[in-house]
């Protein structure tokens, strides 16, 4: 199952297919027992994506049996004992894809000639992923992190790995030789790899990085490049030939205080909008904003959710299951601030006080 949405993935998944590409999503849950409800809520909403091919008649038979295909493929590949809180799968002529999801979806299937991306979109800005480089003078570690988690990613070449002879750290800090280690020209040469393999994959996936080390690789690292000049030293020696909860726990205080200031900032500005009279709040005003393109930062509680159906061009409030009733209209929103380049910080639920869960600074 897919985790991580680079641009370019994003760019290939929103490119139009041949009628039907189809979007099927639906709730999971990561615990018991909620999670025993999970397989009969999959095998409920794939059977109902086979009946809305079975009965429209734009579909052939041969195209049918063709997505019909793809989708018994795709339900081969979910892991629901490794479930998040959502699962999308899509499905089009010769190809699919299963993506989990740490952020809950509307139950739905969608045909059309492109695949319903919003959930992801969103889903992905509420994660917060970022690249952990862990770094030794023999081996240079990446992790991909998000969502009170970290896991080793092999992109990019990673883990880089030097070999030497008799590279004995053990032997080095008996015979006190140990701060050589980072001051040789081969440890230069193997740190300015990582760097320049870093810095091209920060190019394709920008994402915030954070680099562990003891300070003497930390430092070298910063001399011998530019990657890390411009990341967060998270100075913890050990952590490239660890395990993901070791680096996971030396990483979560520095996040913690990362949020806690991110969450300060944005009060901050969402305050200062209302005095320069840019504020706006409530789902119908920050939906026609989005649309306009008009929204420079969009602030999200966390759990915020809400349902409504278009009436003119306005949005009021429907109950799920209402005839044309939008469940995910809080990502739409986000994925339309975020297409059109604003910020959007997601807070802790009740940050936002009479602002009823989202918030945004205006452009104009």
């Amino acid at each position: 199952m897919e985790h991580a949405l680079s641009p370019a993935t994003l760019a290939e998944l929103r490119r139009p297919r041949p009628y039907p590409a189809v979007s099927v999503l639906t709730p999971t849950h990561r615990r018991e027992p909620e999670n025993g409800q999970d397989p009969v809520r999959l095998r409920n909403v794939v059977t109902e994506a086979r009946r809305r091919l079975e009965a429209d008649p734009a579909v052939t038979r041969e195209r049918r049996h063709e997505v019909v295909a793809e989708l018994d493929r795709a339900l081969a590949e979910v892991d629901l004992a490794h479930a998040e809180d959502g699962l999308v799968i899509f499905a089009a002529p010769g190809e699919h894809q299963v993506w989990s999801l740490a952020r809950a979806v509307p139950e739905r299937v969608v045909l059309s000639d492109t695949f319903l991306t919003r959930n992801l979109v969103a889903a992905q800005a509420a994660e917060r992923r970022f690249w952990v480089l862990s770094v030794s003078a023999d081996c240079v570690t990446l992790w991909s992190g998000g969502e009170g988690r970290v896991v080793q990613d092999r992109s990019g070449g990673f883990p880089l790995e030097r070999r030497q002879e008799n590279f004995d750290p053990e032997r080095q800090m008996r015979t006190g030789d140990l701060p050589s280690t980072f001051s040789d020209e081969d440890t230069r040469r193997f740190l300015r790899e990582a760097d320049t393999a870093m810095g091209a994959l920060l190019r394709e996936q920008p994402r915030p990085l954070y680099v562990t080390g003891e300070q003497a690789a930390l430092s070298l690292l910063d001399e011998a490049g530019s990657v890390a000049r411009s990341a967060v030293h998270v100075p913890y020696g050990g952590l490239a030939h660890a395990g993901p909860e070791a680096v996971w726990q030396a990483l979560r205080p520095v996040l913690e205080a990362e949020s806690r200031k991110d969450t300060a900032a944005v009060l901050a500005e969402l305050t200062s909008a209302r005095g320069h009279r840019t504020y706006a709040a409530g789902l119908d005003e920050l939906w026609q904003s989005a649309r306009e393109g008009r929204v420079r930062l969009l602030a999200v509680e966390e759990d915020f959710r809400a349902t409504v159906r278009e009436l003119g061009e306005h949005l009021v409030p429907a109950e799920p299951g209402d005839l044309d009733a939008r469940d995910d209209i809080v990502d739409e929103i986000v994925e339309q601030c975020l297409h059109t380049g604003a910020q959007v910080r997601f807070v802790p639920d009740g940050t936002l006080g009479d602002a009823d869960g989202m918030a945004a600074v205006l452009r104009y």
